[in-house]
C-alpha cells in the first residue's frame, strides 16, 4: 500500500540522518577531520531533504486551506504525479473535498425542500435577528397575508401594521395573540406564534402568521346559534303564557256582568294596560319567532347556476323598488361562463338582503349607485360583490354587523346580515365587508 511505503521511506530518512549525525559525530571525536568531506555533505543533504519535504507538505496543506476558505471543494489533488510521500496527503485532501462536496449537495436539497415547503404552506413565516432586528426567512404567505413585497428590517413594518408590529415585539417565545389587522378595507384575525431559533452564533425570533378569521367566524357562529336555540325556547316558553293571560283578562273585562257593572268606567286603565301587555307579549313573541330562522337552515339544495342568471333575477325583482327611488343599478360581469353550486334559494336571499340594505344606504345620495360584479380570483375562487356609494360604516362597526341582535337602523332587527352569514358558511364560503366613512360600503360572498 502507498501508505506503508511512504512509512517506511520515513523511516529510513530517519534512520539515515541519524547514521549520518553518528558518523560526523564520530569523526569530530576522534579527530579524523578529513572524513567530514563525507560525513558533512551526507547530514547537510538529510537535512535539506527534510526540510524540503517539511516545506512541500506544508505547501500542499496551504493549498487546501484556501480552498476550503473560498469553499473551492471542485478542487483536485494529482495523486498519481505526486511524489510518494505526499501521495497520503493528496488522497487525504480529495477524500475530505468528496465528503464536503457530498454535505453540501445534502444542505442545498435541504434548503431548496425547505424553501417549497415554506412557500406552499398558507402559513405566513417570519424570521429576524433579536439584536439588529434584520430580517431572514420571508415567504409568499406572509407577503400575501400582509400585502407586504419587501421587508427589510422587522423596525420596517412598524410604518406599515403599528399595532400589529409592538404585538409581534411584546411577544415571548412560545407564546401566541391573535391580532386584527385592515387588510384592504376588511378586518383580518390573525393567530402570531413566536419562537426562538440560533444559528451562525445568532439569535433569531421565528414568527408564524395564520389567518384564523373563517375558523373564528365559524365557530362564533355555532356559538350564536346555541345561545339563540336556548333564548328563544326560553323566552317562548316565559312569553306564550303572559300573552295568553292577558287575552284572557281582556276577554273577561269585556264579559257582560262585568262590562254593565257601576265600576266598569274604574276598569279602563286596567284594561289598557292588559291590553299594552298583550301587544308587547305578542310583538316579543314575533320578534323571537324570526330569530328562530337563523337556526332552520341545515340542509342545502345544492345546484349548478350562472351567475349572470342570478344578477338577472335579482334585477327583474329590484328593479321596480331601484326606478322608485332613483338608484342605478350597475352590473359588471366580464365572463358570462361563471357558475357557482349552490342553494339558489337562499343565495338570492343573501342578495336580496344585501341589496336592501344597499339601497337604504344610498337613498339619500345625490347619485345613488348600486354595482353587482362577480370575479374569479388567483386561486380559482369566484367572488359575488355588492357595492354602493352609500354613507359608509366607521370602522369601529365593521366587526360587530354580522352580530345577532347588532343593527345600525332604528327599525332593523339586526337578523339580515347574521342570516347571511349563516348561509355562507353552509356554503363552505365566507362574507366580508369593505367600507369607508361617508363614500360607501361593499359585501363580497367568497365562494370555494
Amino acid at each position: 500500500m502507498i501508505f506503508n511505503r511512504y512509512e517506511w521511506r520515513l523511516v529510513l530518512r530517519v534512520l539515515y540522518l541519524f547514521a549520518t549525525v553518528t558518523a560526523t559525530a564520530f569523526v569530530l571525536v576522534k579527530g579524523q577531520y578529513p572524513y567530514l568531506i563525507i560525513t558533512g555533505p551526507a547530514v547537510i543533504y538529510c537535512v535539506f531533504s527534510m526540510i524540503s519535504f517539511q516545506q512541500k507538505a506544508q505547501q500542499e496543506v496551504s493549498q487546501f486551506v484556501e480552498s476550503i476558505h473560498y469553499r473551492d471543494f471542485s478542487r483536485h489533488f494529482d495523486v498519481h504525479r505526486a511524489p510518494d510521500e505526499l501521495k497520503p496527503l493528496r488522497k487525504g485532501f480529495n477524500d475530505i473535498n468528496t465528503t464536503f462536496k457530498v454535505i453540501s449537495r445534502e444542505r442545498e436539497t435541504q434548503y431548496y425542500y425547505l424553501q417549497k415547503i415554506l412557500e406552499l404552506v398558507d402559513t405566513g413565516i417570519l424570521s429576524y435577528e433579536e439584536e439588529t432586528g434584520e430580517t431572514g426567512w420571508i415567504n409568499e404567505a406572509f407577503k400575501n397575508l400582509l400585502g407586504i413585497p419587501y421587508l427589510k428590517s422587522i423596525h420596517s413594518l412598524e410604518k406599515r401594521e403599528e399595532a400589529l408590529y409592538k404585538d409581534i415585539i411584546k411577544l415571548k417565545p412560545g407564546d401566541s395573540n391573535i391580532v386584527t389587522i385592515n387588510r384592504n378595507q376588511q378586518l383580518v384575525k390573525i393567530l402570531v406564534t413566536a419562537s426562538l431559533l440560533r444559528s451562525e452564533g445568532k439569535l433569531y425570533k421565528l414568527l408564524a402568521f395564520q389567518n384564523v378569521s373563517e375558523a373564528l367566524d365559524e365557530t362564533e357562529s355555532k356559538a350564536w346559534q346555541k345561545l339563540l336555540s336556548v333564548m328563544t325556547h326560553e323566552i317562548m316558553n316565559s312569553v306564550a303564557p303572559i300573552s295568553s293571560l292577558a287575552d284572557t283578562l281582556k276577554n273577561r273585562l269585556k264579559s257582560p256582568e262585568i262590562a254593565g257593572s257601576p265600576v266598569s268606567s274604574q276598569l279602563e286603565d286596567l284594561e289598557l294596560g292588559i291590553d299594552t301587555i298583550k301587544k308587547r307579549s305578542e310583538g316579543l313573541l314575533k320578534f323571537t319567532e324570526s330569530y328562530r330562522n337563523l337556526n332552520k337552515i341545515t340542509r342545502l339544495d345544492l345546484e349548478k347556476v350562472l351567475v349572470c342568471d342570478l344578477f338577472e333575477n335579482l334585477n327583474n325583482l329590484m328593479q321596480p323598488s331601484l326606478e322608485k327611488k332613483n338608484i342605478e343599478l350597475d352590473i359588471i360581469l366580464r365572463d358570462l361562463s361563471v357558475a357557482i353550486e349552490v342553494d339558489v334559494n337562499l343565495i338570492e336571499q343573501v342578495l336580496i338582503n344585501l341589496l336592501v340594505n344597499a339601497i337604504e344606504a344610498v337613498k339619500d345620495q345625490k347619485e345613488p349607485v348600486i354595482t353587482l360584479s362577480a370575479e374569479t380570483t388567483a386561486n380559482n375562487k369566484i367572488v359575488l360583490k355588492i357595492s354602493d356609494n352609500g354613507i359608509g360604516m366607521p370602522p369601529e362597526l365593521l366587526d360587530k354587523i354580522f352580530i345577532p341582535f347588532f343593527s345600525t337602523r332604528k327599525t332593523g332587527s339586526g337578523i339580515g346580515l347574521s342570516l347571511c352569514k349563516q348561509i355562507m358558511l353552509l356554503h363552505k364560503g365566507n362574507i366580508k365587508v369593505q367600507s369607508v366613512e361617508g363614500k360607501g360600503s361593499a359585501f363580497l360572498l367568497q365562494f370555494n
